[in-house]
């Protein structure tokens, strides 16, 4: 039978029984990030960067979007994306556990020009990304690939399938990409759409072979 105490204050406290099992110490977080990927997710403004990381996290994103203002106007391109009020000013954090010592951290980049200064920091330590695509505006990510490529990051694509558009082999053939890099379908709005792109890229990862280094030239 549990007992009732009071404390310094004189309430009426009851003490747990004299065999309750101790609670589940949690294990400290250096512990179960012992094998962390840290993740990006590219591509152009407005195509669902945002969305994939919001919706797939398992712990409240951390997000940046701010509404957007007038000093805009003239800088940022709106015109595929006119109901769009809100954007990323820095980047997006989320977190989800694929088992018991994988995590991916997943970091959203912003996606106009005048915040591509970030990307370098955003990429510095990241293992893959994500390439998100909208097949109305595939010339948005070709800057994404050639930075990933110039990193030798390796990286998927995902075709935010926002209306119907052009099949997958038109659309690697458009990016002109490598047959080594997947390429799959996905809706950024649905948590299993967005988590079968995280495992198709942690598979990926785990096949990946960085390219040999390019032999030195003898003078």
């Amino acid at each position: 039978m549990p007992s009732n105490d009071s404390d310094v204050h004189g309430r009426t406290t009851t003490a747990p029984p004299e065999h309750a099992p101790p609670a589940p110490a949690r294990p400290p977080l250096a512990s179960t990030a012992s094998q962390a990927l840290k993740i990006v997710v590219v591509g152009g403004f407005g195509v669902g960067k945002t969305t994939l990381v919001g919706s797939v996290s398992e712990m409240r994103p951390l997000s940046t979007e701010e509404v957007m203002t007038q000093a805009s106007d003239g800088v940022d391109d709106l015109r595929a994306v006119r109901d769009k009020r809100t954007t990323t000013a820095a980047f997006d954090f989320g977190r989800i556990t694929i088992d018991a010592t994988r995590v991916l951290y997943l970091f959203g980049a912003p996606g106009q020009k005048r915040f591509w200064f970030l990307w370098e920091q955003i990429f510095t330590g990241s293992l893959g990304a994500v390439v998100l695509v909208d097949t109305a505006r595939v010339e948005d990510s070709w800057y994404a690939i050639d930075r990933l490529e110039h990193h030798h990051t390796p990286f998927v694509v995902a075709v935010n399938r926002f209306a119907p558009g052009p099949n997958l082999h038109d659309v690697r053939n458009a990016l002109d990409l490598s047959n080594d890099v997947p390429l799959l379908e996905c809706d950024a709005r649905r948590r299993e759409s967005s988590r079968d792109v995280l495992v198709t890229l942690v598979r990926h990862l785990s096949r990946y072979r960085p390219p040999a280094p390019a032999p030195e030239r003898s003078s």
